[in-house]
Order: structure tokens, then sequence, then C-alpha cells
């Protein structure tokens, strides 16, 4: 997830000019990695919102229930950053879009960062537990697959390092579904299904397109080992797998069904595309580009088409 969140940050709106001046703003920032958590926050808003209109559940009732399940993510989202920027201090500095964060500065002693990150989880875990226990669960195990399995484990040791970080990727709209109906429906397993399969081509175009700084720090993404022709074949792969997708959420109607399957196709399409391109570099960043616009749209979409049915 520590690959995305300067462009995601860009996407899901921009700071006021007095906030980018102060340098405790900006710090915390870094440090939490307020894209990641935006964006995050999003899917499993998703979640929240499809498990109350596949119960027929309101809104207005489980407003409370919102608030707590919004924040409690939010706190271990920010949690399992802030440990993630503790742990990668050694390597964060050979890297151009890390090497300013506050823990390689030193503006903030890596003691506190590490408090913060535990203190910030703990408070999570227990802002979740006041909704259902699964949530609280399902939200330590996203934590645990990031901050272990991902940064502490796999990141600098497999190529597969982007799959074990796609779980925890995929958790939040588990999350905001667990909050209200701990009973998993289909539709909360294609949420994770999304999710999960998204993050591989768009952790993959971002690899390419840093190729250069990963091979430095010594992390083994997969461009890196296996070259480029090689991770274009396991995007183009991964977006294929995202086509049926749509049609086992069929029930939220034509539109969310057409528009979805044309983003799909639109994405499977560009990346057939890169093959036949001769800048690998300029393919990298439109799929990235792409998959930045796809996740919101989609997501977005599947909250718009079922909007009146929660407040009934």
């Amino acid at each position: 997830m520590d690959k995305v969140e300067s462009t995601t940050s860009q996407i899901m709106g921009k700071v006021t000019a007095s906030e980018k001046d102060t340098p405790f703003f900006a710090d915390f920032k870094a440090l939490v990695k307020t894209g990641i958590v935006n964006s995050n926050l999003i899917t499993t808003f998703t979640g929240f919102w499809l498990a109350l209109h596949f119960t027929g559940a309101s809104f207005m009732e489980s407003w409370d229930v919102f608030l707590l399940t919004m924040a409690g993510t939010a706190f271990v989202i920010a949690g399992g950053c802030i440990m993630n920027n503790w742990y990668d201090v050694d390597i964060d500095p050979i890297m151009t879009r890390t090497k300013k964060r506050p823990t390689v500065t030193g503006t903030i002693p890596l003691n506190q960062v590490l408090l913060m990150g535990i203190a910030a989880t703990s408070v999570g875990i227990i802002l979740l537990l006041f909704t259902t226990i699964e949530a609280a669960v399902l939200g330590f195990l996203g934590w645990f697959t990031y901050v272990v399995l991902y940064t502490m484990w796999s990141k600098r040791k497999y190529t597969l390092n982007t799959v074990v970080g796609s779980f925890s990727g995929a958790v939040p709209p588990l999350i905001g579904w667990a909050a209200i109906d701990p009973d998993f429906h289909i539709a909360a397993v294609v949420l994770f299904l999304i999710m999960f399969i998204w993050q591989t081509p768009h952790f993959l175009a971002l690899a390419m397109k840093k190729c250069k700084e990963y091979k430095a720090a010594g992390i083994p993404m997969l461009p890196v080992v296996h070259g480029f022709e090689f991770t274009k074949r396991q995007m183009v792969v991964y977006t294929a797998c995202l086509l049926p997708l749509p049609f086992y959420l069929s029930s939220l109607g034509p539109t969310f069904l057409v528009i979805s399957t044309l983003l799909n196709v639109g994405w499977l399409g560009l990346g057939i595309g890169g093959f036949f391109m001769k800048n690998d570099l300029k393919w990298a960043n439109l799929m990235f580009i792409y998959s930045l616009n796809y996740l919101t749209i989609i997501f977005l979409l599947m909250v718009i088409v079922t909007f009146e049915f929660p407040f009934s």
C-alpha cells in the first residue's frame, strides 16, 4: 500500500496553501500517509453502504456505527502506515519519493514514531470493537498482513510481496461490511476480490515507473527481477480476472453492470496495448493513472446506483 500515497493524495484532494507551509502538518501527512487512508476509507464506506443496501438497514439508524467504523478503520490504517515508515527507515533515504519522510529527516524521533503507530492501531481496534467483533478482527488482520507479512517479511525478499500486500489493501471494504453484517454476502466477497485483483496491476505499473529506485533499494519488485515484458504479461492477466466480477453484482442494476464492464474492458485493452507500445514507462504511467480512476469510479458508482435504499 505504501507505493501509492503521493498520487492518491492528489486524486483525493489538495490541501490549502497554509497547510502546505506548515512543517508539522507536512510531516504528519507523510507519516500517516493520508492518501492511503483516504482511498481506503472510500472502499470502507462502500462496503458499509452496500451492507445497508443488501440487509435493508437504515443509514440514519446506523450513523453511530458508521462514525465508529470510519474512525476505527482510519486509525488502524494510519497505525499500519506509521509502522511501515518506522521499519523502512533504512531504505527510505534511497528512494526519491520517500527520502523526505520525517523518519528519514529525523524531525520525529523513531521511538516516538513507534509509539504513535502502536497507539493509533490500538485506538482503531478498540473503536471497531464497538461495532462488531468481526470488524475488529478484520481490522487487525489487515494491519498484521501489511505490517508483519508485507513490510517486515515479504517486501524485501520476494517478488510476491505485491500479492501479500494486496490482502491488506482488500480488507477495508470487508471491515465496512462486517460492521453492519458479520455474515458475509457474495457482494462483500466481490468487493474484496475487486480490491485484491486491482492492486497488482496498479502497483506493478508504479514499480515499472520506479524500477531503478526499487533496484537501488534492494526491493525485489517484479520488473526489477524479471523485467518489463514479464511484468506486463502479469498485469494483463490480473486485469482480465476483473472481467467477470461485475456480473456477480448484477442486482445493482444495468447502469452499474454496463459502466463497470466498460471500465474493465478499457483497462484490459490498455494493458494489451502495452505489447505494441515502444515506450514502456509511458504505458506504465497510463496504466497507473487508469487504475486510480478505475478504483474511484467503480466504488463511487456502487454507492450512486444504490443511493436511495439505505435511507428507506
